[in-house]
C-alpha cells in the first residue's frame, strides 16, 4: 500500500511545499532518484519476506524524504518572505531613485542659473556699473536745493536716468569686449567672450539689446539732456572700440583719453544734472559752484582712469599694436603720473573745501579729501611692478577712490 501511494506521486517538478513561493530549485538529482526508488515496484516474483523488507525500507525512505521536504519547505518559506521583503525594499528604494533625478535636475538648474549670472556679471564689468550709478546719484543730488526736493518725483527721475545709463554702460563695455576678444585672451582671460563662455553671437545679442533698451527708455522719458547723454556716450563708446577704418580710437592714446574724459567728466556731470534740474524740477539752467567743482575734479580722475587702465594690460596691447601711454612710456612712469595727477586733484579739492561758506561742508570735504590723498600715497608705495596682480589690485583701488569722491561731491557747497 505504501509503495502504491508513493508510486502514485506525480513528477517531482510538480511537488510544492512551503507555500506557492517555494520553487523546485531545491530539488536535486538525489530527490529525483529517491522518488524514482520509492515509486518502483518490487518484482512480482520476489518472495513475500523480501517484499515486506522492501516495503519497510521504502516507508523509512518516504518518512526521511517527507522530513527533508518539510525542512526545505520551511526554509523556502523563509526565503520567500525574505524575497518579499527585498522586493518591498527595492520598490521603496525605487521611489527614492525616482526622487533623486528630480533633486539632481534642481541642482543642475540652480547651478546653470548661478553660472549664467556670474558670466553676465563679469561681462558687464561691475566696477564701471557701480561707478556710473554712483556718479549719476551724486550729480543728481547737486540739483537738490531743499529737503522737500527729495520727493517721489526726484526718485522717479533718478531711477529713469540710472537705468538708461546702466543699459548704455553695458553696451559700451560689451562692444569693447567684442572688439578685443584676442587681446583679452592675454590680458583678461576670465571675461566670458575671451574664455569661451559666451559666443560672439551671444555677445552681439546682449550688446544690441541693451543699446536699444537704453535709447527706448531715454526716448519715452522725454528728457532731452538724458537722451543726448545716451547718444553721445553711444557715439564715443562705439568710436573707442569698434574696429573699422578711422575709428577704434583706443589705438591712439590721446584719443582714447579724450573719449573717457568726455563721458566720465563732462557728459555725466552736466547732462544728468540738467536732467534733474530742467526735466524733473522744471527749473532754469544754472551752473553752480559744486557742479563746476565736480566737472573739474572728475576731469583729473577720468584722465587717471584712462591712463591707468592700460598699465596692467601692457603685454596684450604691445602684441596687438595698441599704442597706449603705458606701451610708449613704460608702466612705472605712467603709474607715477597717475598718482601725481590724483594728488594734485585732492590738493585742489582741499582748497575748494576750505573756501566753502558752510562750516560743515568745509570740515567734511577737507577731512575727507585729506584722508583719501594719504590713503592713495600709502597704497602707491606698496605696489610691485613685477607682479601684474599687484598692479591690477591698485587699479581697482583707484576705482574705489572714484566711488569715494562721488560720496563727497554732494557735500561741496
Amino acid at each position: 500500500m505504501d509503495s502504491l501511494l508513493i508510486g502514485s506521486f506525480p513528477n517531482a517538478s510538480l511537488i510544492t511545499t512551503g507555500g506557492s513561493c517555494w520553487r523546485s530549485k531545491n530539488w536535486t538529482h538525489n530527490n529525483y532518484f529517491a522518488i524514482g526508488t520509492l515509486g518502483s515496484y518490487a518484482p512480482t516474483t520476489a518472495s513475500w519476506p523480501k517484499r515486506k523488507i522492501q516495503n519497510e525500507y521504502n516507508l523509512l525512505r518516504f518518512k526521511q524524504l517527507s522530513l527533508v521536504l518539510r525542512y526545505e519547505g520551511i526554509e523556502g518559506g523563509s526565503t520567500c518572505q525574505e524575497y518579499n521583503r527585498k522586493h518591498i525594499v527595492k520598490a521603496a528604494s525605487g521611489q527614492s531613485f525616482e526622487s533623486e533625478p528630480q533633486a539632481l535636475d534642481s541642482k543642475r538648474i540652480l547651478s546653470s542659473v548661478k553660472n549664467s549670472l556670474d558670466a553676465f556679471y563679469r561681462f558687464s564689468r561691475p566696477h564701471t556699473v557701480i561707478g556710473t550709478a554712483l556718479s549719476i546719484i551724486s550729480v543728481s543730488l547737486l540739483a537738490v536745493q531743499k529737503s522737500s526736493d527729495l520727493s517721489p518725483l526726484f526718485f522717479t527721475g533718478l531711477l529713469e536716468a540710472v537705468v538708461a545709463a546702466l543699459f548704455m554702460n553695458i553696451y559700451i563695455v560689451g562692444l569693447n569686449q567684442l572688439s578685443d576678444v584676442e587681446i583679452d585672451k592675454i590680458n583678461k582671460p576670465y571675461l566670458p567672450l575671451a574664455s569661451g563662455e559666451y559666443s560672439i553671437g551671444t555677445g552681439v545679442a546682449i550688446v544690441a539689446s541693451f543699446s536699444l533698451l537704453s535709447f527706448w527708455l531715454g526716448w519715452i522719458v522725454g528728457s532731452w539732456p538724458l537722451f543726448w547723454a545716451l547718444f553721445i556716450s553711444f557715439v564715443l563708446g562705439t568710436a573707442y572700440s569698434i574696429n573699422v577704418p578711422f575709428l577704434r580710437w583706443k589705438r591712439f592714446a590721446v584719443l582714447a583719453a579724450m573719449c573717457i574724459l568726455a563721458v566720465r567728466a563732462v557728459i555725466v556731470q552736466l547732462a544728468f544734472f540738467l536732467h534733474m534740474q530742467t526735466h524733473v524740477y522744471k527749473r532754469p539752467v544754472v551752473f553752480s559752484r559744486p557742479l563746476i567743482f565736480a566737472t573739474a575734479f572728475m576731469s583729473f580722475f577720468s584722465v587717471v582712469i584712462a591712463l591707468f587702465k592700460d598699465i596692467p594690460d601692457i603685454e596684450g596691447d604691445r602684441i596687438f599694436g595698441i599704442q597706449s601711454f603705458s606701451v610708449r612710456l613704460g608702466q612705472q612712469r605712467v603709474f607715477w603720473i597717475c598718482v601725481s595727477l590724483l594728488e594734485v586733484a585732492y590738493g585742489i579739492a582741499l582748497m575748494v573745501g576750505a573756501a566753502s561758506p558752510c562750516l560743515w561742508s568745509k570740515v567734511l570735504t577737507g577731512v575727507g579729501h585729506a584722508a583719501l590723498a594719504l590713503t592713495l600715497w600709502y597704497h602707491a608705495k606698496s605696489v610691485d611692478f613685477k607682479n601684474k596682480a599687484s598692479i591690477t589690485s591698485f587699479y581697482m583701488f583707484i576705482w574705489k577712490l572714484f566711488y569715494a569722491e562721488y560720496l563727497l561731491i554732494p557735500l561741496v557747497r
